[in-house]
């Protein structure tokens, strides 16, 4: 299902789990606020009743947009002036629009490993370790080979050929 709010003057089509950044809400990270102000809703083509509707949303975080720069000038006066703004924003995450909620993403789980197995683990870890030590010093000498055909391979550019004056003619 997914809804259009109206927040910061500015309209959302919003479902649950999206994120949107938005005009500087009071909350801090983690608070829950709702969006009263619904304008439509939906779900796929059907359009739903709005009266009373509300979207439920997670503050993320407090942020600033990115800089905007203001550069006046007034040609043949040496007027300049550099300013820069950073607009608030809010960023929230959408956890239900009406009665639906976001779909909670599942989290992997961890298999608990046998005792028996870790020492073994272990020992052949062990080996491991040396052999890479050991091919270390090869790999930085082809290392170093490589990068020397790399820079002669960069040949300086040619100029064009000067042309000559023609002769002149004699009648």
């Amino acid at each position: 299902m997914f809804a259009i709010v109206r927040t910061g003057g500015k309209q959302y089509r919003v479902a649950a789990g999206d994120i949107i950044a938005v005009e500087k809400l009071a909350g801090e990270a983690g608070d829950s606020i709702t969006l009263d102000d619904v304008l439509l809703a939906g779900d796929g083509d059907d359009i739903k009743d709005v009266k009373g509707l509300t979207v439920a949303a997670e503050i993320i975080a407090q942020e600033k947009g990115e800089k905007v720069i203001i550069f006046k000038k007034r040609r043949r006066h040496n007027y300049r002036r550099k300013n820069g703004h950073r607009q608030h924003h809010t960023v929230l995450k959408i956890s239900a629009v009406g009665s639906d909620k976001a779909p909670k993403k599942a989290a992997p789980k961890k298999e608990a490993a046998p005792a028996e197995e870790k020492p073994a683990a272990k020992a052949k870890a062990a080996p491991a370790e040396k052999a890479p030590a050991e091919k270390a010093p090869a790999k930085k000498a082809a290392a170093k080979t490589e990068s020397k055909p790399a820079a002669a391979k960069k040949a300086p550019a040619k100029k064009p050929a000067a042309k000559k004056p023609a002769a002149k003619k004699e009648d």
